[in-house]
Parts: structure tokens; C-alpha cells; sequence
């Protein structure tokens, strides 16, 4: 079928051909560095990190920008009340955020530019706006004149006259226009600055991205990424000046993520509705958040309660248990040597085997339709409720039921590798999602496997009234309860 991904640019699904066969170029907006970011930050990293392995996944190399913003009025007006300097905040920012992006569990990008160490190339992309005539000069502060630009406002699908009939220039103000855009803003006492053709200043913002996307990627490249809310006027701007600084087309592909909803609302720091990241991360963890972002499409809203931070721990729960008991009994049969391969004869192997044999096919076939996440999350439940059905109670070791597990387990990672997702050692990870749901209930540890181990003891003695009334105490406290052969083992409800 081939890849096809919704281009912001023409409104519609279209198939995908790299500029250079076998190698996509990426380039994703980045945080501004002021503050910690917020869950609904990590919107995109977490979606374009899964869209950066699937190109690789199917034997494509990819070069992936992902810029720090480090200069800007956020970062000045954090140092100014810090009493400290812009450096200083973007430098403990960026090392705040890299924090937060290891806990989710993402690849680092190819190249993490910064704009302050990307003078020169901003400085000569501006002198080539100007060259180009879309861009003037006005007392030490250069504008991109957009009655300059033939198709402003393609991306946006705005139109230029009817957002000139809802903008004025003010008085003392230096635009011709009131679209006009600042390329170089004149340095203001007490900021941060640079030497520049047109005097000290600093760089606007949207010429930022524009000069570090060509320096890594050419004047052209395949996808641009980014949030809903950078359509315009950033990614508006940036085509502008880089069309008619370049003179060449700017990006092929504009792939633009949804907002992740608090409510009713977008979450935003401006809003006052943020859970940050790292808080986000304390209480639960990256898995968890990885899991509740890309399981709505990347182009729908995404909620964010404690429903759907609920509704995740659940799910993930689901695949790891599975996991889980196929390691236990790949275990079982290993021990009596029967070890099986993958790839041998499994237990119920016209539904199973084939389930199992579908997921990357199917995994794929979900990516190259605009990278469809949610169809990708059914397939994997789809194949985990068919090993599930297999294991009957009472199950002995097989080479049959050794190979069900290893195909199982294969699949699982497989596919979540695509995500990066069901990595974790699947008994470590559900003891920390217990552990999470203990502490949200005000239990111990220590006092559940007091009441397990207590229950066990009355089973073995052939108390059952005991052992069934510490059940019922274990389940009205939310802790399922399983009896084997080798003991009994227990979880918090999910």
C-alpha cells in the first residue's frame, strides 16, 4: 500500500516519497526553555519518536532534529526574576527537560540545535530574506514583509486580506504591515545580544527554526512536525521566510500533532491546567504516559483525567501480565527441557500461530495509514486475548506450550518496540504499577503479602473458612488473588 500521511499543507492524505530514497529528513519544534513542560508538552516527542522507528523499522535512516528554543521574552523574563541570566535558566531547562525525556524512554535525536549557537546561519538567512526583497530594515530591526510572500497563509488557510482587515499597525510601530513579522529585534537594555549587520539584537522567533532546519536538513526537506497550535503563525512564518530566503520549497510533509485536553480545555501553562511532566512521571511513570498518548490518533484530541490515566494502567497492565505468565511458563517447560523455538509448532495454531504471525504485518499496514496508533493498540489486545485463551487451567509443559510463549513474547516486543512500549522486565513493571495503586489506596506492601502469605497458610491447613474470609477481605481492599500449584499470587485490580 505504502505510507500516506495527512499534509497540513494540502488538507489531505498523501502517499509518502522521501526526497532522497531511503532517507527521511525530520525536523520537530522543540520546548522553550523556562520552565519544566508539561504532559501535553510531550504530545509530540512521544508521537514523532514512534514515527522516527517506524521509518527505521522498515530499513529507512532518519535524520531527526529536535530544537531547544534558549533564547526568547519567557526565558529574559524568568531571569530578570530570578535575578540570574538567560543562559543560566536555559541551561537548567534543558538539563530539566533532557531529565524528563530519558524517564519517558525516547531516542535522543539526531541533532538537539540551540538557537544560540546558530548565530551565524540565522544572521546570513536573514541577510538572504532581504536580498530576496521579502525582507526590510527599520532602525536596527529587520520584518518580513508578507505582501512580499505570492501564497502567504497556504499552510494555515488563512486568508491574507481578510487577517489584514483584522489587524492595524499601531502608532510608533515600524511595519508596513500589520503582518508583517520580526526577523532581528534591536537589543533593549538588560537583554541578552548579539552583533549583527543591523546592530545588537537577538533574533525573532520563527527565523529560528528556519535556520537551524537548514543548516541539519538543506534548504528542503520531508517532514516538519509539530503541534496544531504552530500551524500559525509559526510554521506560516517559517515557510515564508524560508521560501523566499532559500528559493526553494520549504518542507513536502506537515504532519501537526492535537492538543491533550485538561477538561474542556487544551492544557497550557497559560491556562493555569498543567500537570507537569515531572510530576507526571513522580506519581507514575513513561510507560503510562506513552501508552495514554498514543492511544488516541495523534491528529484527535486527547483527554487527560484520571479516567484515562486509569484506562492506561489497565491496558498496559493486560499486556504485561501477559508477558508475564508467558515467561513463567516458558520457565515451567525450560526446567523440565523443553525449551522450543518460536518458530515450532505452538498450542491452538489456527487461531493463535496466526494471530501471532499478523500483528507486524498488521502493525504496519495501521502505520502506513497516517500511523493509526489506536488500530495498532487493538491488534496487540487481539493477539494477547488469543494467548490468553490458550492457557487453560491446569496447562502442562510442552514443547508446544514453550513455543506459544516464545512467539507470544516475540510479537509483543516486536511491535512495542515500534511504540516503545512492553520493554520493561514484565514482573518488575507490574510490582511498580502495584506499588503505584497501593500507595493511591494508603496500603503496604508488606501488609498485603501479610494477609496472601496468612490466606495460604489456612489453604494448606484445609481452613477454608479462614482462607475464603481473607479473600473477601483481600478483594473489598481492590487485590485479585490467584491459587497455583507453587503458591499464591496476587495484584492490586486494574
Amino acid at each position: 500500500m505504502g505510507l500516506k500521511i495527512y499534509n497540513t499543507l494540502s488538507q489531505k492524505k498523501e502517499e509518502f516519497r522521501p526526497l532522497e530514497p531511503g532517507h527521511v529528513k525530520m525536523y520537530v519544534c522543540g520546548p522553550t526553555v523556562y520552565n519544566l513542560v508539561h504532559v501535553g508538552n510531550f504530545r509530540g516527542p512521544i508521537f514523532f519518536n514512534y514515527v522516527r522507528n517506524f521509518f527505521e523499522r522498515t530499513g529507512q535512516k532518519v535524520t531527526y532534529v529536535y530544537n531547544y528554543t534558549d533564547v526568547d521574552d519567557k526565558i529574559i523574563k524568568a531571569a530578570n526574576e530570578e535575578k540570574t541570566t538567560s543562559d543560566e535558566i536555559a541551561q537548567r531547562y534543558i538539563k530539566e527537560f533532557e531529565k524528563d525525556f530519558a524517564g519517558v524512554g525516547l531516542k535522543s535525536a539526531t541533532f538537539n540545535p540551540r538557537v544560540t549557537t546558530h548565530m551565524d546561519e540565522i544572521i546570513k538567512l536573514i541577510e538572504n530574506i532581504i536580498s530576496s526583497g521579502a525582507g526590510y530594515v527599520v532602525d536596527g530591526e529587520v520584518f518580513c514583509s508578507v505582501s512580499k510572500i505570492k501564497d502567504y497563509g497556504k499552510l494555515s488557510h488563512k486568508n491574507i486580506d481578510e487577517l489584514q482587515a483584522g489587524a492595524r499597525v499601531e502608532i510608533g510601530e515600524k511595519k508596513k504591515n500589520p503582518l508583517d513579522f520580526s526577523l532581528w529585534k534591536p537589543a533593549k537594555p538588560g537583554e541578552p545580544f548579539w552583533e549583527s549587520p543591523w546592530g545588537k539584537g537577538r533574533p525573532g522567533w520563527h527565523i529560528e527554526c528556519s535556520a537551524m532546519a537548514k543548516k541539519y536538513l538543506g534548504d528542503t526537506f520531508d517532514i516538519h512536525g509539530g503541534g496544531i497550535d504552530l500551524i500559525f503563525p509559526h510554521h506560516e512564518n517559517e515557510i515564508a521566510q524560508s521560501e523566499s530566503g532559500n528559493g526553494k520549497p520549504f518542507v513536502n510533509y506537515w504532519m501537526h500533532n492535537n492538543f491533550i485536553n485538561m477538561g474542556k480545555e487544551k492544557m497550557s501553562k497559560s491556562l493555569g491546567n498543567i500537570f507537569t511532566a515531572r510530576n507526571f512521571l513522580t506519581r507514575y511513570n513513561g510507560e503510562i504516559l506513552k501508552f495514554l498518548i498514543l492511544s488516541s490518533h495523534y491528529r484527535s484530541p486527547s483527554d487527560f483525567s484520571d479516567n484515562v490515566i486509569s484506562h492506561s494502567i489497565h491496558g498496559l497492565a493486560r499486556v504485561y501480565s501477559a508477558l508475564a505468565q508467558a515467561n513463567r511458563q516458558l520457565k515451567r517447560c525450560e526446567t523440565q527441557g523443553l525449551r522450543g523455538e518460536s518458530v515450532g509448532k505452538t498450542l491452538d495454531d489456527k487461531v493463535f500461530a496466526v494471530k501471532a504471525g499478523e500483528l507486524w504485518p498488521m502493525a504496519q499496514k495501521a502505520s502506513e495509514d497516517d500511523f493509526n496508533t489506536p488500530e495498532i493498540f487493538a491488534e496487540i489486545f487481539n493477539l494477547v486475548r488469543s494467548f490468553n485463551a490458550i492457557l487453560k487451567p491446569g496447562i502442562k509443559p510442552s514443547i508446544e506450550l514453550a513455543n506459544s510463549c516464545r512467539l507470544f513474547i516475540e510479537k509483543i516486543r516486536d511491535v512495542g518496540g515500534l511504540l516503545s512500549l512492553f520493554e520493561k522486565e514484565p514482573e518488575i513493571f507490574l510490582n511498580s504499577l502495584d506499588d503505584l495503586l497501593l500507595n493511591e489506596k494508603g496500603l503496604q506492601r508488606a501488609e498485603i503479602q501479610s494477609k496472601v502469605d496468612l490466606r495460604w497458610k489456612a489453604r494448606l491447613a484445609k481452613d477454608f473458612a479462614t482462607s475464603d474470609s481473607l479473600r473477601d477481605e483481600l478483594s473489598r481492599l481492590g487485590i485479585e488473588v490467584r491459587d497455583s500449584q507453587e503458591g499464591c499470587e496476587w495484584e492490586v485490580k486494574k
